[in-house]
């Protein structure tokens, strides 16, 4: 396996960090991580990809030892797809996009309305705004499943995960789902990046800078707006890679996704649930690659 290389960038004139593998002649994957990791998440599946692609994993806006301003208004999803942005336009202009849990959200971003920049899209564990929206908002399963949102919201949030050494923040990475990839080592390197001065309110600050709206259970939301569906059209190839044991995102979430994704592939893999990144590396890199790269006909 090849050892990540430690990279620091100037983006929009701010200071980031990320990390790649590979050849830097090779096609670009660009991979996103979502919360609570950082871009060290993806080594697993960077690692057994770099030998043909020129795989970057940053971390992202107030993560990790990118910047991080404290404003909630800082994270809106603009300002996020515009890091990314400017990092693919410093990669050389274009890349393959791989998002998982958050960073699918950023991921989606760049495809609908940068989409110049994506050739490809991938997203594992993730979900499109509209199928999500609607979930959120229907009252239901996974309404139910999504309060940890509200939660993350609340004045003070940061510090009740981090209380007894992040005791809480380990529960709800780990909730209801298998956590056994978390080794010692690793649980050391990720409490390592959580530790840093306000990052855990940085990260939380995703969660409340999202215009997203969570009903309560059983009192769904009937009166949003409709949401703009060719506004938020994935124009590229897109691959949907679904670990079916998630208990975060339901199924509910991907139902009507091909709505919005014309040229969409979608593989369910079995025994895996959000953090199938971790628990199947090598299933999820032989799909990247079998899906980026086709065996001939």
């Amino acid at each position: 396996m090849e050892d990540a290389r430690h990279c620091y960038v100037e983006l929009n004139g701010n200071p980031f960090h990320y990390l790649e593998w590979g050849n830097a002649d090779a096609p670009v994957l660009l991979f996103l991580h979502g919360f609570p990791e950082y871009g060290a998440a993806w080594s697993e599946v960077a690692e057994r990809l770099a030998g043909c692609y020129h795989c970057i994993a940053p971390d992202q806006r107030g993560f990790g030892q990118s910047w991080a301003p404290v404003d909630v208004e800082a994270y809106g999803l603009r300002e996020l797809v515009g890091d990314m942005a400017a990092l693919i336009g410093s990669l050389g202009g274009q890349a393959m996009v791989v998002g998982h849990d958050w960073g699918a959200a950023v991921a989606y971003g760049l495809a609908m309305f940068r989409p110049e920049l994506v050739s490809k899209l991938v997203i594992i564990n993730g979900v499109h705004p509209g199928p999500f929206q609607r979930e959120l908002a229907a009252g239901g399963a996974q309404t139910s499943a999504s309060q940890y949102i509200r939660f993350l919201r609340s004045e003070g949030s940061e510090n009740k995960l981090s209380a007894n050494d992040f005791e809480g923040l380990l529960k709800l990475f780990s909730a209801r789902m298998d956590l056994g990839w978390m080794t010692e080592e690793r649980l050391k390197l990720y409490k390592a990046e959580w530790s840093r001065p306000g990052r855990l309110q940085t990260m939380i600050n995703w969660y409340r800078a999202s215009p997203l709206q969570v009903a309560i259970p059983g009192k769904p939301l009937t009166d949003l707006p409709a949401l703009p569906r060719d506004r938020f059209q994935v124009r590229c190839p897109h691959l949907l890679i679904w670990g079916d044991d998630d208990t975060a995102l339901l199924p509910g979430c991907i139902e009507g996704l091909e709505e919005f994704a014309a040229d969409l592939t979608v593989h369910h893999v079995a025994g895996a649930d959000h953090w199938i990144c971790h628990q199947k590396p090598d299933v999820v890199a032989r799909l990247i690659r079998s899906w980026i790269e086709p065996a001939p006909g």
